[in-house]
Parts: C-alpha cells; sequence; structure tokens
C-alpha cells in the first residue's frame, strides 16, 4: 500500500515536498499490468495485420476478376470487328464472283449459237 509523509523546506521560502512510498508488491502489479497491456495491444496488432491481409486478399481477388472480365469484353469486341470486316471482305467477293458469272453467263448465252453449230459442223465432217 503506498504511504508518504509531507515534508516542509524552508530555502528562503516555505516549501512542502509529497514523498511516496511504493511498496515492491505495487511496482511489481503495476509491471504485470503493463505487461499484459502491451500482449494486448501485440495480439490486436496481429488481429489487425490479418484483417488487412484478407482485405488485401479480397481485394487483389476482385481486382483480377475485373481485369479478366474487361479482357473478355475486349475480347469479344475484337472477334466482333474482324467478324463485321471478314463479312464486308466476303460481301465484295461475292459481287465480283456474282458479277464475272453474270459475264460468262451472257458470252455463253451469246456464244451458244455458234457453238452448236461448230459442234454439228463436226459430226457432220
Amino acid at each position: 500500500m503506498a504511504g508518504g509523509y509531507n515534508h516542509k523546506l524552508f530555502i528562503g521560502r516555505p516549501i512542502t515536498l509529497r514523498v511516496v512510498l511504493v511498496s515492491r508488491e505495487e511496482v511489481l502489479r503495476s509491471i504485470k499490468d503493463a505487461e499484459k497491456k502491451a500482449a494486448d495491444r501485440i495480439a490486436k496488432a496481429h488481429t489487425d495485420a490479418s484483417a488487412i491481409v484478407a482485405k488485401a486478399r479480397v481485394d487483389a481477388s476482385a481486382m483480377i476478376a475485373d481485369g479478366r472480365r474487361e479482357a473478355d469484353e475486349n475480347a469479344g469486341k475484337m472477334v466482333d470487328s474482324a467478324r463485321s470486316a471478314a463479312g464486308k471482305a466476303a460481301s465484295k467477293v461475292q459481287k465480283k464472283g456474282e458479277k464475272e458469272l453474270e459475264a460468262i453467263r451472257t458470252g455463253g448465252e451469246s456464244n451458244r449459237g455458234s457453238a452448236v453449230d461448230s459442234v454439228l459442223d463436226s459430226f457432220r465432217a
């Protein structure tokens, strides 16, 4: 138990000193209390650190998922763009082929009579 006493000094003017005596048990108890508080703070710091790491992992997973989703969207856009360009090129080739086919058909119709005559002449000869 803390004890103490007052002492009056006179050095030009009166001064009162209060001296507090602390027992060994009180000192040990205060040290133990301080150690417990320190251990509690360390435990809380570990818990907080674990929570921070867990949140960072969740955030990283979310960022990766967002990145994958965005990459998939961009890849889809690229495929759609390439598909559209290929469709336009195929349409041009088809139109050119149709024109050439029509030219062959028209040329064939105009030459049909002379071709028939040529074949018939070869049989007659």
